[in-house]
């Protein structure tokens, strides 16, 4: 079911797909009825909406006002949805009935442009046809609504559709010179030959492709016709991260921008539903008013939910990193039960939403979406683990026996920290320590007898160890997964223009290679002073701290 711009309505739909069958046609021609006195321009009581759909007055109103314009475009869905969840054959209908295909034909016009003015209010049902099969089609009776006071757009389309045998072989013949000589993409060949034409660049793209794909031997742009290889299109989704243009990256894979947008966020999706998401499930979570219940405001006190007990002093003979840890105050149990609970309804969110992901069709939005629930989530991780730091500390230093050192023992720790915030159960009623401190002990008993023997194959060196010590000052949940930290750096970057992620990544060594770039060098590159590379630094450094600041985030800190 594709998202709704108006909660009330996809809930009226749950309810009226899982109604009667019998009952669902009715709620179709309905449906169909409301949208023809529909004024984009009026807002319209929800309560009115029920009534027309379904004959039933609410006995209570709520006064919400549904905007015109989004309730046309729910009511178009809800059209399809409700055709979806039963059979409803074309022969119920006394009336003819056209598929898309057919209707193109009848109008003489593209599939896109039936499609366009499908999204413009002509309303299109799933119905089942003769042969057994679903598709979309048109009811006459619709049509002739629809076509009811836009003749002159309908004659628009239908004038521009209309290309004569000569002049699509005219096309084809200044594209496939300007494709020879100038190695443009075709987005950039569509706008020229529409400048010089007078007609739509869609219409002049449709036209390329459609011979293209009817004529594979003297295709203009072969490469279009071929799918790209899984490492060529992870190959472009890389390239989009460090920064380069789109335009660069359709020029050098000759492909349109479009096809550039789609394959980056089919990556996306794919690296989305690979990555797991686990969660401790709560039934509060399929509650109506979950988000404002769970998300609202939970532990965002003054105080970041610290007890009210004066700072403990740390242990003597910490080094001064440790020692900054036991600054971060403790959480009372309020606090922590709204962080895990929101920790884990987030990642529910997230979860259910990827559930919907169609690799066919691949909404940014929906993309969007789920990275934004998923870092959301690991900011509160980060916040849970960093109040819990200490405890890391404390069970270390009782265990401080043998070959094994203290930076070894916290890193170790480190690790049973973060799975313990994974598995942990908040809805039982426990404190976290309780359970993180048990988590921690049984892996020690485990890996320490077996260091004393392995000490050798697991030394650390000077240098690592105080890697390991200095990190847990700036310490980030995700580190212990490398691919999902660079998952949050890069939901993070594409929120930045290319020039603002490229400039980032270079200068910070995010990059493949890990090497970081100095500004002078980055100015030479990017052909612009030193001075100017570090304002788009600084300006890019802000922006991110505002998109970090709602949950915040101290990872830029």
């Amino acid at each position: 079911m594709r998202k709704y711009l108006n909660k009330p309505i996809e809930e009226l739909v749950r309810e009226l797909t899982a109604g009667l069958v019998r009952l669902r046609r009715g709620y179709v021609d309905s449906a169909e009825a409301l949208l023809h006195i529909i004024d984009t321009d009026h807002d319209y009581p929800q309560e009115f909406v029920v009534f027309r759909l379904t004959g039933y007055r609410p006995a209570s109103t709520t006064g919400q006002l549904l905007k015109g314009r989004s309730l046309r475009s729910d009511l178009l869905q809800l059209v399809l949805d409700l055709c979806d969840s039963f059979a409803l054959k074309t022969t119920e209908y006394p009336e003819p009935v056209y598929h898309i295909p057919a209707m193109a034909k009848r109008f003489q016009v593209s599939t896109k442009t039936i499609q366009r003015w499908m999204r413009g209010g002509l309303v299109a049902r799933k119905l089942v046809f003769p042969d057994g099969k679903r598709r979309l089609a048109v009811l006459e009776s619709s049509i002739e609504s629809f076509v009811r006071g836009r003749t002159k757009s309908i004659r628009r389309s239908v004038k521009f559709s209309q290309m004569t045998p000569n002049q699509r072989a005219d096309i084809i013949r200044r594209a496939r010179r300007m494709a020879h000589f100038s190695h443009r993409p075709l987005s950039q060949i569509a706008r020229r030959l529409a400048e010089r034409t007078g007609r739509a660049v869609e219409t002049i793209r449709y036209t390329i492709r459609r011979h293209d794909d009817e004529h594979p031997d003297t295709a203009i742009f072969p490469s279009l016709a071929q799918q790209l290889k899984d490492e060529e299109k992870l190959s472009v989704y890389q390239g989009f991260l460090r920064g380069i243009p789109v335009p660069m990256l359709a020029d050098t894979y000759r492909r349109t921008r479009g096809s550039i947008y789609r394959i980056v966020n089919e990556v996306r999706a794919q690296r989305l539903l690979r990555q797991p998401i686990s969660c401790m499930y709560n039934p509060q979570f399929d509650l109506p008013n979950a988000d404002e219940m769970i998300l609202s405001g939970a532990g965002d006190g003054q105080n970041g939910g610290a007890t009210d007990k004066a700072p403990v002093r740390a242990p003597d003979g910490l080094p001064p990193y440790l020692r900054a840890l036991y600054e971060v105050p403790l959480l009372d149990a309020k606090t922590e039960h709204d962080l895990f609970r929101r920790y884990n309804y987030l990642k529910h969110k997230a979860d259910r939403l990827r559930e919907q992901i169609d690799l066919n069709h691949v909404r940014a939005g929906d993309l969007k979406r789920i990275e934004s629930l998923l870092l959301q989530a690991n900011m509160v991780k980060n916040r849970i683990i960093r109040a819990n730091l200490r405890l890391v500390v404390s069970i270390a230093k009782r265990h401080l026996r043998g070959p094994m050192t203290l930076f070894e023992l916290i890193s170790d720790g480190n690790v049973s920290l973060m799975r313990a915030v994974e598995k942990f159960d908040y809805s039982r009623g426990h404190r976290f320590s309780t359970y993180a401190s048990w988590a921690i002990m049984r892996n020690f008993a485990r890996s320490v007898p077996r260091e004393r023997h392995q000490l050798d194959r697991f030394a650390t060196g000077h240098e690592e160890v105080l890697d390991i010590a200095s990190s847990l000052r700036v310490y980030d949940p995700t580190r212990s997964s490398q691919s999902e930290l660079r998952e949050s750096i890069d939901v993070m970057l594409s929120r930045l223009s290319p020039t603002e992620r490229s400039i980032l990544v270079d200068h910070y060594g995010l990059n493949e290679e890990g090497r970081a770039k100095t500004l002078d060098q980055l100015g030479r590159s990017l052909g612009m002073s030193k001075e100017r590379v570090r304002q788009i630094e600084i300006k890019a450094l802000k922006k991110l701290r505002v998109i970090l600041r709602p949950q915040r985030a101290d990872l830029l800190t």
